[in-house]
């Protein structure tokens, strides 16, 4: 019998990108919770598994050799389970090029300018129009070069993969960083398709209850613990 892989997380972008990858391979998987609001995620033991401090992690009882192994940052756990299960990560050095390019292209470049417009929009103690001016900005310029790739592809890698898992989340909360998917037709139509997917429904829908629980906006405590230790909004 397999035993369950082991999710560390928490409803965010990042998270999402596991959680749905995990739906979308229907292989079991337990969550454990890492609330970023209360702080859980500068636990000892939370760091042993992932020592950057930040979620999602996992631990794979199954891992090479049939040995237990842990995994952290969430590119890195994609490649992992898409190479372990053969899914969503193509075999084909060709292909695996393609859809590397926009998975590094996400976590380098998507998902710290989205987090950066989506911080200083939302959760900046004191206003600052140069910072709110200059994130909009490049998401939008950010979601363009989505647009151009998907003008004649139906995903991002050319086949669905991790990269548009990857990314996906990051669209989600697109009008919280200033953006109209109105402006970009073909990204507008490859959201679409991507949400409509029943695993990716399922693995947004992961911690939902959980997150409603805290609100990062009013919550005083729960900014300190988030941005006093100099996280972005992951």
């Amino acid at each position: 019998m397999t035993l369950p892989i082991q999710l560390y997380y928490w409803p965010t972008p990042n998270g999402w990108k596991i959680s749905i990858l995990l739906e979308e391979l229907g292989t079991p998987y337990d969550v454990r919770f890492v609330d970023i609001g209360k702080g859980e995620q500068f636990e000892p033991e939370f760091l042993k598994i992932s020592p950057n401090n930040r979620m999602p992690a996992i631990i794979d009882p199954d891992g090479p050799n049939g040995k237990p192994v842990s995994v952290f940052e969430s590119g890195a756990i994609l490649q992992y389970l898409g190479r372990k299960f053969g899914r969503f990560y193509p075999n084909n050095e060709a292909e695996r090029i393609e859809v590397e390019q926009w998975l590094f292209w996400q976590i380098g470049g998507l998902g710290p300018m989205a987090g950066q417009a989506h911080h200083f929009r939302q959760y900046a103690p004191e206003p600052s129009p140069y910072a709110v001016d200059r994130y909009t900005k490049e998401v939008q310029r950010l979601y363009g070069v989505m647009d151009r790739q998907l003008a004649d592809r139906d995903y991002l890698g050319g086949s669905y993969s991790v990269a548009d898992i990857a990314c996906v989340g990051w669209i989600v909360p697109h009008e919280k960083q200033g953006q109209d998917l109105s402006d970009f037709p073909h990204l507008k139509r490859w959201f679409k398709a991507v949400m409509d997917r029943p695993a990716v429904e399922r693995g947004l829908a992961v911690g939902r209850k959980e997150r409603e629980r805290t609100d990062f906006i009013s919550d005083q405590r729960a900014q300190a613990l988030l941005f006093g230790h100099t996280n972005d909004i992951r």
